[in-house]
């Protein structure tokens, strides 16, 4: 599927330092102020629902404030954020890849002090003479989600710098092709900086922000912080918190975290579990065949192997066909080394014993998303039967797996990469969804039941 382009935007508001007591204020006098017709369009706040994006990463503020980023600071990277970064990158000397790296992190870190120390850096009113308009490399993700969903987007960006209160900043902005009967809706943007501690501070101010008449969704780009006040009152008040595992610290302890919460009311939403879509569609598929079919229950072997650091999609998969096949997990082992390998024992329900085991394999060139599948096999110990199914992302993959086929004939089949499988991609289309993900939900109960193992061991 390719990248739905976004159309341009228009800046009702650019980025305006306020007060937290007058946010609510200045965002009704921007609306007060255009609804007066102009060029035949009237402005219209949107009301589609409140986004609160929980951004602790600072690259986006950091760019704005020395001018290679414009536009809303909104947490969300995009092509107009990779053309931003390859700008910085080719200016400090690092090397340009468009994606963030601790180098590069560093090296615009030290830019910063420096251009602060020096009285450099662009003041709000600098960086609002600077048009917002899509770059070369074309329009955001961000605003395809304004130009679908015009909403009000909160972010919250904690700082390493000495407490000094939170600083707000709001802007404006509409999809000029967004209209209503000659009416642009157009979406807000609330911009709340401070450290951890002055955010945790005003989270009855942050959870208020979230209108109470609209859904609200929370995406916290960083590991469940249960021990977080400002956490537990997001996760309270939001109707769905979406996170993305594949960037978790800790994945073990991060995923124990999350599938947790997965019995909570609120809705959790994965985005690295939206990845394992075409892995868990080829599965089913393989098994489709009547004769297949009934074979399905003679699976006694399945190895996953995936890219070594994150084994968090390996795990939900695995959970996947486990909620699926009714295993119960009896059984957790870890071995560490050059491969990273995870067993685990299932029991089925005629008590048939299914061995797993997961292998995080080093890998010279790395993917954009840490712990991407590589390659699967599904067995069994009765060689007639006829459930041998293996899948793999590239050639590699698929002759690891075949090499111990044995005496079993096996259904062998490459799983097609995807372009929209980007973390902002699948954000844009998880924000189209409501409710639960009833198989996501069951496939956790399983994970949760693996990692307890795991700690109990």
């Amino acid at each position: 599927m390719s990248t739905t382009q976004a159309p341009p935007l228009v800046s009702l508001q650019a980025p305006k330092d306020v007060s937290l007591e007058a946010i609510e204020s200045e965002l009704a006098q921007i609306w007060q102020t255009s609804a007066q017709q102009e060029e035949g369009l009237i402005a219209t706040r949107a009301t589609t629902f409140s986004f609160l994006v929980y951004e602790p990463d600072g690259v986006q503020s950091l760019l704005a404030a020395l001018g290679y980023y414009t536009g809303p600071i909104d947490g969300i990277a995009g092509p107009r954020m990779t053309a931003a970064i390859k700008s910085a990158q080719k200016a400090l000397g690092v090397a340009v890849t468009g994606l963030s790296s601790p180098e590069f992190k560093q090296a615009l870190q030290t830019a910063f002090e420096t251009a602060h120390r020096e009285g450099n850096l662009l003041s709000t009113a600098e960086r609002i003479t600077k048009p917002y308009s899509p770059d070369l490399e074309g329009s955001g993700i961000a605003d395809t989600i304004a130009a679908s969903n015009p909403c009000r987007i909160i972010t919250l960006c904690p700082t390493a710098e000495d407490d000094q209160g939170v600083q707000a900043q709001l802007s404006a902005y509409c999809p000029i092709q967004k209209t209503q009967h000659n009416t642009l809706i157009c979406c807000e943007y609330i911009t709340l900086r401070g450290t951890s501690d002055a955010l945790e501070r005003i989270t009855g101010v942050i959870t208020e922000l979230m209108l109470p008449t609209l859904p609200k969704y929370v995406w916290w780009k960083a590991s469940p912080e249960m021990e977080y006040g400002l956490f537990q009152r997001l996760l309270s008040h939001a109707d769905m918190i979406i996170v993305d595992s594949s960037i978790f610290n800790n994945p073990e302890q991060d995923l124990f975290q999350l599938a947790q919460l997965v019995n909570k009311p609120e809705a959790i939403a994965d985005l690295n579990w939206s990845r394992l879509a075409p892995w868990q569609e080829l599965t089913a598929e393989a098994f489709d065949p009547p004769e297949r079919r009934s074979a399905v229950g003679e699976i006694d072997q399945i190895s996953i192997d995936y890219e070594k650091g994150n084994h968090a999609q390996a795990l939900m998969y695995l959970g996947w066909v486990a909620s699926r096949l009714q295993w119960t997990p009896v059984s957790y082992s870890y071995q560490p080394g050059v491969y990273e390998i995870h067993k685990i024992q299932f029991c089925a329900p005629n008590q048939r014993a299914i061995e797993a085991e997961l292998a995080g394999l080093p890998l010279a060139d790395t993917g954009q998303v840490l712990g991407d599948l590589i390659s699967l096999k599904l067995g069994s110990t009765n060689t007639q039967a006829e459930c041998g199914t293996v899948l793999c992302s590239g050639t590699v993959g698929c002759m690891r797996m075949e090499a111990g086929g044995g005496a079993q004939n096996y259904r062998v089949q490459q799983v097609t990469a995807l372009d929209d499988q980007n973390t902002e991609q699948l954000l844009g289309r998880q924000l189209q969804r409501w409710g639960r993900d009833a198989l996501y939900d069951e496939s956790m109960a399983i994970v949760l039941a693996i990692l307890q193992l795991s700690q109990a061991g």
